[in-house]
């Protein structure tokens, strides 16, 4: 485990925190310990959704205007077919953190529906969801990764090293017809 830390520090993961978390995590299934304001909070991060996990899914996407019409079958399809998919789960193993990831495991990496629960915001699931994706094993050698966020969001990606500076390039956007 150190020497692959010691790896994915050299290619940009930057925090070995993170790194042992996926590995402990969803390697051994490890319970995580994370402390935030005074409080103890055990969470684990998990790579697959049990059925009432998807189903908690369709229902923090019911609580964002950029997805809240997202139907289970939908969403059951878009997870089989997303590549990496990781979620928080509470010592309930309820579903209180989200996010999944298409890519080439080349050149692009992008990033999708970062979503905490309500009730957890503030505690630092959303960091440690993205700490997870940046520090992924599958992902080390990606060469960018991309994400769309509102302006407000920016400060917090940009820990991760975002930037909405991306040159000339522009976000373009087509609707199908049928959907």
């Amino acid at each position: 485990m150190k020497r692959w830390a010691q790896k994915n520090r050299s290619q940009g993961c930057g925090n070995l925190r993170a790194a042992e978390r996926w590995l402990i995590c969803c390697m051994y299934g490890l319970t995580l310990n994370c402390s935030r304001l005074g409080e103890d909070m055990d969470v684990v991060v998990i790579s697959k959704l049990s059925d009432s996990q998807v189903a908690q899914l369709v229902l923090l996407y019911r609580n964002e205007f950029w997805c809240d019409k997202r139907q289970r079958a939908d969403v059951e399809r878009m997870l089989a077919h997303s590549d990496i998919v990781i979620g928080v789960e509470n010592h309930a193993q309820e579903l209180i953190g989200f996010a999944r990831v298409l890519t080439d495991h080349i050149y692009k990496a992008i990033i999708f529906d970062v979503i905490v629960h309500p009730d957890w915001r503030g505690r630092e699931i959303g960091k440690l969801l993205m700490d997870t994706v940046m520090c992924h094993p599958d992902l080390k050698s990606i060469e960018h990764f991309d994400l769309n966020c509102l302006p407000e969001m920016y400060p917090f990606y940009e820990r991760w090293g975002f930037t909405a500076d991306v040159g000339k390039l522009s976000f373009m956007r087509r609707f199908n017809q049928q959907s």
